[in-house]
C-alpha cells in the first residue's frame, strides 16, 4: 500500500551526517525491508515471506544485477566423501590469519551443507556427474579438499541468482528495482523503522520515498568501486556501510579488502569493472608464471598457486616488482579447447573478447580489488549494534572471514547467515536439524522478539531530510578511486596512507568551503550520493589501515611487514560521530566485545 507521508516522516529534523535529499514524497509499509538482491538478500526475503511476513525487496538495479551473478568459482561446503565441517573450519581459520570468530565459522561450516541442499530445492542446478548424479566438486585456494560446488562450469553466481530471482517472483514478494537506498529511519526509541530511497528511471515509483518496516536487512554487497580497478559491478559503491555508519552502527575490519590475484589485465589505464579469472582455473591445474615461464609460487607456500588469496596476490606483486612487469601470466594451455569450452565457457569468452585465447596463449593477470572481508559488525544472528537493523553478505562483518576470506566462502556466508537472520526476525529455531554451534543454541527458538513497534507506524525522524554536510560532486568518484588505488591498494605504508587520508580530507574540505562560501552543494542525485558514500567508506578504510601497524591477511603494510599477534590480534571498530569525525578503537582481543544492544542472554557478541 502506498500513501502520502505526513509531517512525522517527511519533515522531522535530521542528523548532520545524513545525505542531503528531498523529503520522501511517498511511503509504503512492510514487516521486513531487504536492501539488496544477491544470494543474501533474496534468501532472507524468501525465508521471511515463507514464515508469513510482508517483505519488500529494494535493489539498486534489476533483481539479478548484483554481485552474486558475477561469482564464477562456486560455493564451498563439506559435501564430498571424506570431507567434514571440521576440515572446512580449519581451512577457513588458517586463511583468516588469526582474526576469524571461531563460533561464526563453526556455524558456517556446520549449517552450510544443508543450506546448499535447500538452495537446490529452491531451484539452483549445480554441475553433476552424468552417471551418478553426484554434485561435481573442485578446489580453490586455501582448501585442502575438493569442496567447491559449481554451476554452468564457471557461472555459479548467475545460476544461483536465476533460481532465487525466479523463486522471489513466484512467491509474489514486492520488489522495488532501480532504487538507491539513502538512509535509515528510526522510531522514538532509536530502533530501525525502515529506509528512505530514491527510485531511478524505470522503477516502480519516481523520486525519494520511504519503506517503513519493523526490521531492516542490509544486503547491499561490496564497495570495490572505491578503487580504480575492481571485479565488482558499478553498483558496488559501499552504500550499505555508509548508511549504517550514518545510522550510528559499528563497522569493523574495513582495512581487510581482498585483492583477487588473477584478474584479466587490460592495460595500465583500465578502470572500472575488470573480468575475473576464477580461482577455480588454478584449482583445475593452471600455473602462475612470469614472462619466462617460471612458476614463481613454488617454494612460497605448500599449496603453491592454491595458497590463500592474500599470499598469492603478494607473490604476484613481488614478482612484478622484481621483474619490473605490469602483470604476470596464468598458463592453462594444457587444458585444451574441449576443457576450456566445457569447464570455463564464461572466462574463455571474456578472454577472447579482449583478444586473448587461453587455449593457445597464457592469460595476462594482475591483482584487483575484489571483496571486503570487513563491514557492518553483526552477531551470529546478523544483528547490528542498531536495534532492528540486520546486515548480511559482503556488507556485513560476521567474523567468518577474519583478515582474509577463504575462496568461495562468500556465497555460503550469505546463504547461512541469511537463514539465521530470517529465523531471528520470525522467531524460529535456527538450530533445528543442524549441529549445535555452542552456547547460542540454548536460547534459539525461545528468544523473545526485541522490544519495539508491533506494526508499521510513522517513524519520528527521517535522516533523508536535508542535513548540514555537503554532497560531493559526481566527478569526486574518480578522484577518490585514484587516491585509494595509489595510497591504499595492495601495497600500503604509513606514508601512502597518510597521503591518502590528507587528500580525502581535502576533497571534503573543498566541498564544505564551497557550501560555507556560496551556500551551494552538489545537487542531490544518484551520482552525488554514490560519490559521498564512497568518500565516507574510503575514509574509514584508510583510518583503519593507518591504525593497524602490521601486515596481516590482505592488509599489507610495506613499512610493517611482519604479523604482530601480541599487539594486533584484535579487531578495529569504527563509528561515525554526529560531527562527521570517525572514532576508531581496537578490541581487547580477537573476540568481538559484547554489544550495547540488548541481546539474548546466551549470546555474548558481536
Amino acid at each position: 500500500m502506498t500513501r502520502p507521508t505526513g509531517r512525522s516522516a517527511a519533515e522531522a529534523a535530521a542528523p548532520a551526517t545524513a545525505l542531503r535529499a528531498p523529503a520522501p514524497g511517498w511511503a509504503t509499509e512492510a514487516d521486513v525491508v531487504v536492501v539488496g538482491s544477491g544470494v543474501a538478500g533474496l534468501t532472507v526475503a524468501l525465508r521471511c515471506a515463507a514464515a508469513g511476513a510482508r517483505v519488500t525487496v529494494v535493489t539498486k538495479a534489476r533483481l539479478d544485477d548484483g554481485s552474486t551473478r558475477w561469482a564464477q568459482g562456486g560455493i564451498a561446503a563439506a559435501l564430498g566423501e571424506g570431507d567434514t565441517p571440521e576440515q572446512h573450519l580449519d581451512d577457513t581459520l588458517v586463511a583468516g590469519a588469526g582474526l576469524c570468530d571461531e563460533q561464526a565459522v563453526r556455524a558456517l561450516v556446520t549449517e552450510g551443507p544443508d543450506a546448499v541442499r535447500r538452495l537446490i530445492t529452491t531451484g539452483a542446478r549445480f554441475d553433476a556427474d552424468d552417471v551418478t548424479g553426484e554434485i561435481l566438486l573442485t578446489r580453490e585456494g586455501g582448501h585442502h579438499r575438493r569442496r567447491i560446488a559449481h554451476a554452468g562450469g564457471d557461472a555459479t553466481g548467475a545460476e544461483i541468482s536465476r533460481a532465487l530471482v525466479e523463486a522471489v517472483r513466484a512467491a509474489g514478494i514486492e520488489t522495488v528495482e532501480n532504487a538507491l537506498v539513502l538512509d535509515l529511519l528510526k522510531d522514538g526509541s532509536g530502533r530501525a523503522a525502515g529506509v528512505t530511497l530514491h527510485v531511478m528511471g524505470e522503477g516502480q515509483r519516481d523520486g525519494v520515498g520511504a519503506v517503513r518496516a519493523d526490521a531492516v536487512v542490509l544486503a547491499t554487497g561490496g564497495m570495490g568501486q572505491i578503487f580504480s580497478a575492481t571485479t565488482n559491478p558499478a553498483v558496488s559503491t559501499g552504500d550499505g556501510v555508509a548508511l549504517a555508519l550514518r545510522a550510528g552502527a559499528e563497522v569493523s575490519d574495513l582495512e581487510f579488502v581482498q585483492f583477487h590475484p588473477t584478474v584479466l589485465w587490460l592495460g595500465p589505464d583500465a578502470e572500472g569493472q575488470q573480468p575475473l579469472v576464477s580461482e577455480a582455473v588454478r584449482g583445475e591445474g593452471a600455473h602462475l608464471v612470469d614472462a619466462d615461464g617460471v612458476r614463481f609460487m613454488r617454494g612460497q607456500h605448500e599449496l603453491a598457486e592454491l595458497a590463500p588469496r592474500d599470499i598469492v596476490a603478494k607473490g604476484i606483486m613481488r614478482r612484478m616488482r622484481e621483474r619490473g612487469a605490469e602483470h604476470m601470466y596464468l598458463d592453462a594451455r594444457h587444458f585444451g579447447a574441449e576443457m576450456w569450452g566445457r569447464r570455463f565457457p564464461t572466462i574463455l569468452a571474456a578472454c577472447r573478447a579482449h583478444g586473448i585465447d587461453p587455449v593457445t596463449e597464457p592469460i595476462p593477470v594482475a591483482p584487483a580489488a575484489h571483496y571486503a572481508s570487513g563491514g557492518i559488525r553483526t552477531d551470529l544472528r546478523g544483528r547490528t549494534t542498531v536495534p532492528g537493523l540486520y546486515a548480511c553478505g559482503e556488507v556485513a562483518c560476521t567474523g567468518v572471514h577474519g583478515a582474509n576470506r577463504l575462496a568461495s566462502n562468500s556465497l555460503l556466508e550469505g546463504l547461512v547467515f541469511a537463514e539465521r537472520i530470517a529465523a531471528d526476525i520470525t522467531a524460529e529455531d535456527i538450530t533445528a536439524g543442524t549441529e549445535s554451534t555452542g552456547a547460542e543454541s540454548a536460547g534459539a527458538g525461545g528468544r523473545e522478539r526485541p522490544a519495539g513497534r508491533t506494526g508499521p507506524s510513522a517513524p519520528t525522524a527521517s535522516p533523508a531530510a536535508s542535513g548540514d554536510a555537503p554532497l560531493l560532486a559526481s566527478e569526486a568518484r574518480y578522484e577518490i578511486q585514484h587516491i585509494m588505488t595509489h595510497g591504499a591498494g595492495v601495497l600500503r605504508s604509513a606514508e601512502s596512507l597518510a597521503r591518502a587520508a590528507d587528500r580525502l580530507d581535502r576533497v571534503q574540505d573543498d566541498a564544505v568551503a564551497q557550501l560555507r562560501r556560496d551556500g551551494k552543494t552538489a545537487e542531490p542525485g544518484v551520482e552525488t550520493w554514490e560519490a559521498t558514500n564512497l568518500h565516507l567508506v574510503a575514509r574509514v578504510l584508510v583510518a583503519a589501515a593507518l591504525r593497524r601497524e602490521e601486515t596481516r591477511g590482505c592488509h599489507w603494510r610495506e613499512d610493517r611487514p611482519e604479523r604482530d599477534d601480541t599487539v594486533w590480534r584484535r579487531h578495529l571498530l569504527v563509528t561515525l560521530r554526529p560531527d562527521g569525525a570517525l572514532d576508531v578503537r581496537a578490541t581487547d582481543s580477537e573476540a568481538f566485545p559484547p554489544s550495547t544492544t540488548p541481546r539474548a542472554e546466551t549470546e555474548s557478541r558481536p
